[in-house]
């Protein structure tokens, strides 16, 4: 980690973000839109004096990651879903990750369970030399003993200024990298649990954004929507549904033009939701840390 890094700036973005995911416990229940929570949230976070890391994802069931709502989305949450509410606050270019899954059915405690033990024993395995692919043989020892199994292609990864996911890597099971962690890392530690195969697929829905590069664009409404994203959002990540709330003069069918131009020329990388392939029901914990000697301090508590 660079020698000017601003913990405090981190530890002040951790604490909106803890108190979110507090909010979020309260606000999450059968009936509530979707987008009403995920706006709930996002204003909790900019009050704070915060911005976000990326636009809350509320993912639902068999959803992993990557769903938040768009700008007219009439979704509610039913009786028996299981939802996974993952969050982070940016202050200046210091980024948070945090999740919790709030079961509305009362019928996947273990599930839920299970991702918050795993991700409790990661962390009291985070220290600095301790090798990666051991705490996710820890996270998929815990999967097992209750029944389910770990998501392996999705896990935690390092936070850096300005890049939510950095190189380093930390698995949901035993993948064999034996890299090690770095007094001084900052780390998303982040289990993810399932009734199902075990693997995420990408999915058709997509509202999530992030913007790679400029480009001498051709028509005039994604140079404006370009224009838009690098002024208010650089290289983090964005929601389609900020775009239109946000950009009154230009039509829906400007924006989406814009954004579709974009990704033609690799000026986007997209993010669509994730699904866990075989179906199965998903839970996911997790929290931010900071790599000790001994031990870790942690940052959305």
């Amino acid at each position: 980690m660079e020698d000017d890094y601003d913990y405090d700036k981190l530890r002040e973005a951790g604490k909106i973000s803890s108190e979110a995911l507090v909010h979020a416990r309260k606000i999450v229940k059968e009936g509530a839109k979707l987008l009403d929570v995920a706006e709930g949230i996002e204003k909790l976070i900019k009050d704070g004096g915060c911005l976000m890391s990326f636009p809350v994802n509320i993912s639902v069931n068999e959803q992993a990651a990557h769903y938040t709502p768009s700008y007219d989305d009439k979704t509610v949450f039913g009786p028996k879903d299981i939802v996974k509410v993952d969050i982070g606050a940016r202050k200046g270019d210091y980024l948070t990750d945090c999740a919790i899954t709030i079961d509305l059915s009362g019928n996947n405690g273990k599930l839920v369970e299970a991702s918050e033990k795993a991700l409790e024993t990661a962390i009291s395995m985070v220290k600095d030399g301790v090798k990666v692919n051991s705490i996710g043989a820890a996270i998929e020892k815990i999967a097992k003993e209750y029944g389910f199994n770990p998501i392996k292609n999705l896990g935690g990864h390092g936070v850096e200024r300005e890049e939510l996911h950095a190189s380093v890597f930390v698995p949901n099971y035993d993948n064999g990298d034996e890299s090690v962690l770095n007094e001084g890392e900052v780390i998303a530690i982040e289990p993810f649990m399932t009734t199902g195969e075990g693997f995420v697929e990408d999915g058709e829905f997509l509202e999530i954004f992030q913007k790679t590069k400029d480009i001498a664009a051709r028509a005039a409404e994604t140079r404006k929507v370009m224009e838009h994203i690098s002024n208010n959002y650089k290289t983090f990540p964005f929601a389609l549904r900020w775009l239109r709330n946000e950009m009154k003069d230009t039509s829906e069918f400007g924006i989406r033009r814009g954004i579709a131009e974009m990704l033609n020329m690799e000026a986007l990388e997209a993010f669509p939701v994730l699904i866990e392939r075989s179906k199965g029901m998903v839970a996911q914990a997790e929290k931010e840390v900071v790599v000790g000697k001994d031990s870790c301090e942690i940052i959305t508590k």
